[in-house]
């Protein structure tokens, strides 16, 4: 692949943004390369976590400039199915199987945002910046806002989105954007210290099992969600993973995962 790094190392799958030059910035090809990485990565069974990260200094800065300027010159149709390749990226990686965690080494803008808001758990460093500044340029940030709202509701979607403002990664974790802040000289260590943490100490099918759920409960009704969760309650108890842990437990054994 040409602007996407791709590597599998100890049941984790590193996926890098190798475009340091463009600050990592997204065009068609490189949402393709992602599409492709990620589904490798999800249908490698020797993978159990994937690590999403940047070269240089800045994890994504959104759209190219020559990206956004082809635009322009696109039919409706062009830039329907570009803005479908975008979904599918994000999409992909907010249900696929294995958990995905973003390591934040700088600023993460428009689509670099969107890529912190469809991941499982990310790691950013204090002095990265986060923003959806669509709204500046005459744009809308439409997919990212999807999952946006999902994840940290609708005001808080309200106020990034309409303002467009860039916002510190402090701000980003009280507002459930991204989940730790962590000192550029540990960033590496702590997110492979917690996806060796999920590899050792949690089932793949169950993690598997218990994001397809969470992303199936959230536009059901109480009463539907319910009764989907005793269908789903009783169909992990038949697993294989549930009859080896219950086993290990009933018998004091440290489970393998």
């Amino acid at each position: 692949m040409k602007y996407i790094q791709y590597k599998v190392s100890q049941r984790i799958a590193f996926i890098t943004l190798n475009r340091p030059e463009k600050r990592n910035a997204l065009n068609y090809d490189v949402v393709t390369e992602l599409i492709t990485a990620f589904t490798s990565a999800n249908s490698d069974n020797n993978v159990k976590v994937v690590i999403l990260k940047a070269a240089g200094k800045v994890f994504c800065a959104g759209a190219d400039l020559a990206y956004i300027q082809q635009l322009q010159k696109n039919t409706y149709e062009e830039n329907l199915e570009d803005s479908s390749n975008l979904k599918d990226l994000f999409y992909l990686i907010y249900t696929m199987d294995k958990v995905v965690i973003a390591q934040i080494n700088g600023h993460a803008i428009a689509g670099g945002c969107g890529l912190a808001a469809v991941t499982d758990f990310s790691f950013a460093i204090p002095e990265a910046k986060f923003g959806y500044t669509e709204v500046k340029i005459g744009f809308i940030p439409a997919i990212v806002s999807v999952f946006l709202l999902r994840k940290i509701g609708g005001g808080k979607t309200k106020e990034l989105l309409l303002t467009g403002t860039l916002f510190d990664a402090n701000k980003a974790a009280s507002y459930g954007l991204i989940n730790w802040v962590v000192e550029k000289n540990e960033l590496a260590q702590k997110v492979l210290d917690f996806s060796n943490q999920l590899i050792c100490e949690n089932s793949a099918q169950s993690m598997a099992m218990t994001k397809k759920m969470i992303h199936e409960f959230q536009p059901l009704s109480l009463e539907n969600a319910l009764e989907l969760a005793v269908q789903k309650n009783a169909k992990a108890r038949e697993t294989e993973d549930c009859k080896k842990g219950i086993l290990a437990f009933l018998n004091k054994e440290k489970i393998k995962w």
